[in-house]
């Protein structure tokens, strides 16, 4: 067995064919993440080769970003090495002088008072770095070399002072830390918002102490291959949380939900429930700010990988309101329940909503579409286009033409076909001024407006003004005879009833 999993790996599992047993799925392997649950980017830097040189041109920082027990073990290990030194060269000089031989006579005048060994040397040292000054151990006038060393060391002194315990100081305040006090929702939902698909996740703040001009950013983490063939690792796309509208500056005050609106622009745009389980992929969420007790800014981060992005989930209300303000309920922070959420992609939504039209149909004047339409006046049969004087002056009127219509249409046909029924201004139009009506015809001259004539003949002019109202009759029309008025086609009846008016 164990031969096997060498072989093919942890997964090999043996299967039991006997009746009685169950088959056991192999377990998942724990997902790689690029950026762990509490921020911290899984990622190592390796064959660096004379690129190290680097970290110690910049030491103050690589003394920050060590590890605590580093920066302690440092921490001491400088001040005991700098003490010990510093505390060697004074018995040193003690030494060369022949103060140690000399140390209890009352008569001889040392460099260094009562520092007949290297425990007095280091105990001098000390009292004078720390400025604590017993006055049992002091310089005297008649060592020079004592005095240069006591500058040395004062201005050494203050140099280790500043940068250990400035690094110290500054690894304690990190913002950083701060970030431990920022929450993230543990799983991030899919479901609708406004009636649109969004990815949302909630983040909220422990403390009472706000988060100046904070800032929320959202990277998609997924290898792809580009149409060229080039293979790209842990791609990066950026996912908008509101950059247009200004969603994305937050007023970290109580949790909020930040939500990603899923469009043709976003990269979830063809994410279904189907291919959620199927996909890799990592979202990163970085929160920016400043911290408002020290003015330093922070950052804190978090992930969500496919396995922990939840569909047809939203999470439940937190606030509440007691007497006199508003309760935050932490315990619900995380919790989540299923709505009704479609299954399929945007995508195809959209596709499954709005079919193609069928492009290229033709428009007929004066159809039942375009009853109403001013353009029935423009038809593209030759001899029928009214002059751009006619056309403006029967738009005009085209309201009244309408409450014609409504009115002729519920009327008889006989009706319908009479050219008492037409405007006034038409039946103007039909006729010039200065002539009478002779043989029972209303025709004209062709008189030229610009370069187009004008219509001869008022049967024209009726048939056209009557196009979009004919086209609705019940029963159809006989059309005019040529040159003669409509009247000459009607019963007696109807034309007795014209007469009347």
């Amino acid at each position: 067995m164990s031969a096997l999993r060498r072989k093919f790996g942890e997964d090999y599992q043996v299967v039991n064919t006997n009746r009685g047993s169950t088959y056991t799925a192999p377990v998942k392997k724990k997902r790689q993440r690029f950026v762990e649950k509490n921020g911290r980017c899984n990622v190592q830097h390796g064959n660096l080769g004379g690129e190290t040189s680097r970290y110690i041109s910049d030491l103050f920082t690589t003394l920050v970003d060590l590890k605590w027990r580093w920066n302690l073990l440092i921490f001491i290990l400088t001040y005991t090495i700098a003490w010990l030194v510093m505390a060697s060269m004074w018995w040193i000089i003690a030494y060369i002088r022949g103060d140690l031989n000399h140390g209890h006579d009352q008569s001889y005048t040392p460099c260094v008072a009562n520092v007949y060994n290297f425990p007095s040397a280091f105990l001098f040292f000390i009292e004078t770095e720390a400025t604590i000054g017993y006055g049992y151990r002091y310089i005297t006038e008649k060592c020079p070399e004592g005095i240069i060393l006591f500058l040395f060391q004062s201005l050494l002194g203050s140099i280790v002072d500043a940068f250990l315990i400035g690094c110290m100081f500054i690894k304690m305040s990190q913002p950083k830390k701060r970030a431990e006090t920022l929450m993230f929702s543990q799983d991030a939902v899919i479901s609708q918002r406004d009636g649109k698909l969004c990815l949302m996740f909630r983040v909220g703040n422990l403390r009472n102490s706000h988060m100046v001009s904070a800032q929320i950013r959202c990277k998609l983490i997924k290898s792809r291959q580009t149409p060229e063939g080039e293979f790209l690792p842990l791609d990066q796309c950026e996912l908008d949380v509101g950059f247009g509208t200004g969603a994305d500056q937050l007023f970290l005050v109580s949790p909020l939900t930040i939500c990603h609106e899923i469009n043709p622009k976003s990269p979830f745009f063809d994410l279904s429930q189907r291919s959620l389980m199927s996909e890799q992929f990592e979202v990163v969420v970085i929160l920016e700010g400043i911290v408002e007790t020290t003015g330093m800014t922070c950052q804190a981060r978090t992930s969500y990988t496919e396995d922990e992005v939840l569909w047809g989930h939203r999470f439940l209300p937190v606030m509440s309101l007691e007497e006199g303000f508003f309760r935050v309920d932490y315990s619900q922070f995380h919790s989540t329940f299923e709505v009704p959420t479609p299954p399929l992609s945007v995508k195809e939504q959209e596709e499954k909503v709005s079919p193609a039209s069928p492009a290229g149909t033709p428009t007929l004047c004066c159809g039942r579409e375009r009853l109403f339409s001013a353009d029935c006046a423009d038809d593209d049969r030759p001899g029928r286009a009214l002059p751009s004087k006619l056309q403006r002056m029967s738009s005009s009127g085209k309201e009244e033409l309408q409450r014609k219509a409504l009115k002729i249409s519920s009327q008889p046909t006989e009706r319908a076909s009479s050219t008492g029924d037409l405007p006034l201004r038409l039946q103007r139009i039909g006729s010039v001024p200065g002539q009478g009506e002779q043989d029972g015809r209303a025709e004209r001259q062709p008189l030229k407006v610009g370069s187009e004539p004008m219509i001869q003949s008022t049967g024209e002019l009726q048939h056209l003004g009557l196009c979009s109202i004919l086209a609705h009759s019940p029963a159809p029309i006989p059309a005019p005879p040529a040159g003669g008025r409509l009247e000459g086609s009607l019963p007696a009846k109807l034309r007795r009833m014209n007469a009347d008016r």
